[in-house]
């Protein structure tokens, strides 16, 4: 802005200017004062607040505060804070003030950063964290290099670097960089150091930062046993986790801390583990001195490393001693001894050696000796044992035939088998029997059935599976045989080869597959029963009941056809008639009920119960103008059911078995008007108001467009008649003479859209000609056929006239196109209400 005299106007005193500051200044130091002039001399005079508008180059270090009256401040925010060695030297701000009456200043601060001495800074892991340096003792780790430290001065100085305290033995060079100047020893020297490394610049200022020091421990003796023995002696079958053993070692690198010993087991045996922290030696299975080939001496080879990943280690053999227990039974094979003997044996006969079928397998005398004592049993005074040797002799001859052997066949004799030594196990089976046949049992009587004739009564419905009755027959031999029984004829139709089964020990016949009554009544079974060696035969009668478990069947089961809207009610529809069998029910007993579809009840059958046959009747008449019946096609799903001769309560009780019927009935809408098939024009005449009384040119014009085109029709209709004499070729017949098609109409009422969707289609039953209709509205119109219709132009035209095609066919098709053009297009025109033709 500038003064009316031309002069600039000057709010900011003491601007221009430039102002100094250091680097590294916090928040809020003072850069520069200034103040504003403005009218009236007060802060209310001020619109706009003097403000940093832009600043070279762009920053946020710098802020406008007031100080009192019309004084203000530039300041630093802290954000950024300014950096002599990174950001740029000098800033130049823009400062601008408006008062209240419209004036405005804008004026230029410079603000130049001035440098600052700082001390060194340490760079790298120094600079955030204490550094911890770790160095392997003895040879691995010589004197030498062990850490670089980096530091830099913000004025790039040359830096010195010390290290305190002195006594440590390490160094630092005038690099940063630290060494050691000895190796380390973990059992003897410090196991940690704290080094203070301090850098400084040329002025003094310094930096101080810790480098942490420790000494690791390195694996460098082999541990070494401190167990002296070296057999150990154990019973076998001890339980899992006895312990044998306890074998201890020590690290001479584990003097300061807890052992750190892993134990293992080298050698291949796995009756043994051992505890891999304290080098206990336990016993990991069963140890059995009779399982072959196991060696009463197991050497075991301990194992004895400073890490579990390998590392230092020693060795030693261990010999344990598994000594043999009575642990085992004597067992003898077979347990049950069966021996057959004649009646007449002599007494003094040898008849077992117990020693060639009994056994200890302890494998130590006395724990391997048995006896044999305690013989007893029916008929045992007839036998004697002895207890060492197990020989066991006849005493006495058997006479089957003497009364007092009450007709025994067998002597079970029993013997106790005992361990000798401690603590005297009997056998596996405290008793060992053996058994003696004096006489072989002779099959010498056939089974006989309980009843000479089998007779079992079964419905047809029973399910597969079910049991229909049961067989049985014995025999007498001593001791009883045992008795199956099987099926050898019978129980087969033509397409089930075998229809019953017999459970062969219990004699329970069972069905495998339904029965059918209509098929097969009965059925005629030879059931075998058999003792092995002797069959006997039994006929088995089975009765199969009869169930009302087929359903009616109906012919036509589908059926498909059209019916007139105005169909009479009564009338027999399409003279549709249903026949139904059933193969197990009487024909009278047929009910008849539409179960779906039946919208309105149309439609019903008559009769409707006690007959094979029925008819489908109208019922009710249609009513669409009304809106009361709405379908145009009726879907019937008819049931048939043979319970009209079952009482109520039989009916609760009984099997009823239903037939289903599918009809599909489409009703035909009245056909439209009849149109005549005399060839020739027609002329269709719709009135429609659409001017007032006053436009008197829209009849003048309609009248003259209607002259002018029929009498363009007319040539067109001359000219084809010359072409056609003309060239004299044979007379087409009436159906291909060339269609010329003109239809103008006129209504009194407005148009309406004639585009309506025809879904369903009849034939007239008075012309016989095919209509097409609307099953929703009703509305219908006559089918278009494929070849062209020829109506009847205002002069009757004579057959000479489509006798010969002249020049002017071209034009007379071209001419009908036109009309049959516009025709089409007629249509489209819309109208309220339906008008009468």
């Amino acid at each position: 802005h500038l003064h009316p005299t031309g002069r600039r106007i000057q709010l900011l005193l003491g601007l221009p200017a430039t102002s100094i500051v250091e680097e590294n200044a916090p928040a809020g130091v003072s850069v520069y004062t200034f103040n504003v002039t403005v009218f009236p001399l007060s802060s209310e005079g001020i619109a706009i607040h003097p403000t940093i508008i832009n600043s070279n180059p762009l920053t946020k270090a710098f802020d406008i505060i007031p100080i009192g009256g019309l004084a203000y401040r530039v300041v630093t925010t802290g954000n950024p804070v300014l950096d002599y060695e990174t950001m740029p030297k000098s800033f130049d701000l823009q400062i601008f003030v408006e008062d209240t009456s419209g004036r405005a200043d804008l004026n230029t601060l410079t603000v130049q950063v001035q440098d600052k001495n700082e001390p060194p800074v340490f760079q790298g892991n120094m600079a955030i964290q204490t550094v911890v340096i770790y160095i392997l003792e003895g040879s691995r780790t010589p004197p030498g290099f062990i850490y670089q430290v980096e530091a830099a001065d913000p004025e790039d100085a040359q830096l010195q670097y010390s290290l305190a305290p002195a006594s440590v033995p390490f160094s630092v060079f005038e690099s940063g960089a630290i060494f050691s100047e000895r190796e380390f020893d973990y059992e003897k020297d410090p196991h940690s150091y704290f080094l203070n490394i301090t850098v400084t610049d040329p002025e003094g200022l310094r930096s101080t930062k810790t480098v942490h020091i420790n000494i690791i421990n390195t694996n460098d003796e082999r541990p070494y046993f401190i167990t002296k023995q070296r057999i150990y002696k154990i019973p076998e079958e001890q339980s899992p986790g006895t312990i044998v053993a306890n074998i201890t070692a020590k690290d001479p690198d584990d003097e300061d801390f807890p052992s750190r010993l892993f134990y293992s087991i080298q050698s291949s045996e796995e009756y043994f583990s051992i505890n891999p922290s304290s080098g206990v030696v336990q016993v990991a299975r069963r140890i059995n001195r009779e399982a072959l080939p196991l060696h009463p001496n197991i050497s075991v080879v301990v194992r004895v490393e400073d890490s579990p990943s390998g590392g230092q280690a020693s060795e030693m053999e261990i010999m344990i001693i598994i000594e043999d227990i009575n642990d085992n039974l004597p067992e003898c094979k077979p347990s049950t001894f069966r021996e057959e003997i004649n009646e007449n044996t002599t007494a003094g006969t040898l008849l077992l050696d117990l020693r060639n079928f009994c056994k200890d397998t302890d494998v130590d005398p006395p724990n391997n000796l048995i006896n044999f004592t305690g013989l007893s049993g029916l008929g045992s005074n007839k036998f004697t044992l002895d207890s060492m040797s197990g020989r066991l002799v006849m005493t006495e001859s058997i006479d089957l035939e003497n009364p007092t052997n009450l007709r025994t066949e067998v002597f079970s004799l029993t013997v106790r088998v005992q361990d000798i030594a401690w603590p005297n196990y009997s056998s596996k089976y405290p008793l060992y029997t053996f058994d003696i046949f004096l006489i072989k049992p002779v099959n010498e009587y056939f089974p006989v059935f309980g009843s000479l004739l089998y007779e079992f009564n079964v419905s047809e419905i029973t399910k597969a599976g079910s049991s229909i009755g049961k067989v049985n027959a014995r025999d007498k031999d001593w001791p009883p045989s045992v008795i199956t029984y099987s099926i050898v004829a019978g129980g087969g139709t033509r397409d089930y080869t075998n229809i019953f089964w017999i459970n062969p020990t219990e004699g329970d016949v069972k069905i495998l597959a339904r029965l059918d009554y209509e098929t097969t009544q009965r059925f005629l079974l030879t059931v075998q029963a058999s003792d092995q060696e002797k069959t006997a035969t039994v006929s088995v009668t089975v009765n199969v009941l009869e169930v009302n478990d087929e359903e009616p069947v109906c012919s036509p089961n589908f059926y498909s056809f059209q019916i007139p809207v105005s169909l009479a009610v009564g009338t027999n529809i399409n003279g549709f008639r249903i026949v139904c069998q059933d193969r197990d029910s009487d024909p009278r007993s047929f009910r008849y009920f539409i179960n779906e579809g039946n919208v309105n009840n149309h439609f019903t059958f008559s009769p409707s119960a006690g007959s094979n046959t029925s008819r489908l009747i109208l019922a009710s008449r249609f009513d669409y103008d009304s809106g009361f019946d709405t379908n145009w096609i009726y879907r019937l799903r008819v049931y048939i059911t043979d319970d009209s001769l079952l009482s109520a309560r039989d009916k609760t009780t009984d099997l009823i078995k239903t037939g289903t019927v599918t009809l599909s009935i489409r009703v035909i809408p009245n056909p439209t008007t009849v149109i005549t098939t005399t060839p020739g024009f027609t002329l269709v005449t719709r009135k429609e108001n659409l001017y007032s009384e006053s436009a008197w040119y829209v009849p003048f014009v309609i009248t003259l467009g209607s002259l002018l085109l029929l009498g363009l029709l007319g040539y067109v209709v001359l000219l084809l008649a010359r072409s056609l004499r003309a060239r004299r070729r044979p007379a087409r017949k009436a159906g291909d003479a060339p269609l010329i098609h003109f239809t103008y109409c006129l209504s009194s009422q407005q148009m309406t859209k004639l585009n309506t969707v025809f879904d369903g289609e009849a034939r007239d039953p008075v012309t016989g000609k095919m209509y097409e209709f609307n099953t929703r509205s009703g509305a219908r119109r006559w089918k278009e056929i494929k070849e062209p219709l020829q109506l009847a132009p205002v002069v009757q035209v004579t057959p000479s006239a489509t006798e010969n095609v002249g020049k002017g066919k071209d034009k007379a098709e071209s001419a009908g196109k036109k009309e049959t053009t516009e025709k089409r297009k007629e249509p489209t025109a819309e109208r309220k209400t339906a008008a009468k033709p």
